[in-house]
């Protein structure tokens, strides 16, 4: 269990932070965006599940998304090694899998798309459609990450790489939680289409006299 006995420490006061390994790096450090980006969205997720009037279906899926995260989050913060004297939470296949069945659940639950679509409609589908963007940034930050720093597990005292499954995760989630967006706006009768050259009426020209 986290045991948060203080919120400031001072030591990263240099610049620097701990990894989940306790290894220290720069917050500059490519994961540190990966796993930042992760936590904004489980943020922008929780503005959802707060502010929007969401099925209770929907709520359920989403706080079993953000308990997840937070595991994203963890597995992007430690680098991967031959060998651990306590093995971390890792991202695995069947997690990515859930996703994958979730999106399929929610699709038969809505039209087919002719049209891209607006962001908008409900709150709940505002707010779904932000933690999209923020979940498409994040998996963005951590294929950065995972360029920078591999896949490859590290030995005894080098510093290893990313899981790759947690950018696969990111990808699914971000995709489930468009079409959770578009459920939410199944109360108003459905998605605010796009309409081609900002919804402009053309006027017609005047014919010149001859």
């Amino acid at each position: 269990m986290v045991n948060l006995t203080r919120i400031y420490t001072r030591t990263g006061d240099d610049g620097t932070t701990s990894l989940g390994d306790f290894s220290r790096t720069s917050k500059n450090d490519l994961r540190l965006h990966a796993y930042a980006d992760t936590n904004e969205a489980n943020a922008a997720i929780g503005v959802a599940l707060a502010c929007g009037d969401l099925p209770d279906e929907v709520r359920a899926t989403l706080q079993r998304v953000q308990n997840e995260l937070f595991d994203v989050g963890a597995d992007l913060s430690t680098p991967l090694r031959t060998s651990y004297d306590y093995p971390p939470l890792r991202v695995e296949q069947p997690w990515i899998d859930d996703l994958e069945h979730d999106c399929d659940h929610y699709l038969e639950q809505v039209e087919k798309l002719r049209s891209f679509i607006l962001p908008g409609g409900t709150a709940g589908s505002a707010h779904l459609h932000v933690a999209t963007t923020v979940v498409r940034r994040a998996e963005r930050a951590t294929w950065a990450a995972i360029e920078h720093h591999g896949t490859e597990p590290a030995g005894e005292k080098g510093v290893g790489g990313i899981n790759p499954l947690t950018a696969t995760y990111l990808n699914r989630l971000s995709d489930l939680l468009f079409i959770l967006a578009r459920i939410a706006n199944k109360q108003i009768g459905g998605d605010i289409l796009w309409q081609p050259g900002g919804g402009r009426v053309e006027k017609p020209t005047k014919r010149a006299k001859h």
